[in-house]
């Protein structure tokens, strides 16, 4: 019965593995939707330089005056939900990974 148990945790761990090397390679795609992307910064702050050149009628004074800030970044509800459910797959295949090792040790 204990052989039987090995080979099922072997099997087991073999899964788990290839899971979680496929979803962390998936993960890695996915989380950079939860960032900000430096190119709107950077886009945004080169239309505010192009304005100020392009209307003559705006003077230095007020231009030191009013500090202009890129509007704040928030991710898209979607990649929230979506990055939950495959860290929390990520974390529920490790898991089963080490029930599995833990059977295997208990079994020999």
């Amino acid at each position: 019965m204990t052989k039987r148990w090995q080979k099922d945790a072997d099997g087991i761990l073999i899964f788990t593995g290839l899971f979680s090397a496929a979803l962390a390679a998936l993960l890695t795609v996915s989380v950079q939707d939860l960032k900000s992307n430096p190119q709107d910064t950077t886009a945004f702050y080169l239309a505010n330089i192009y304005q100020i050149l392009a209307d003559p009628n705006i003077s230095r004074a007020s231009i030191i005056a009013t500090p202009v800030q890129p509007p704040d970044f928030s991710p898209p509800n979607s990649a929230v939900l979506v990055n939950s459910l495959w860290f929390l797959s990520l974390v529920i295949s490790l898991t089963s990974a080490l029930l599995a090792t833990m059977l295997q040790q208990w079994a020999r």
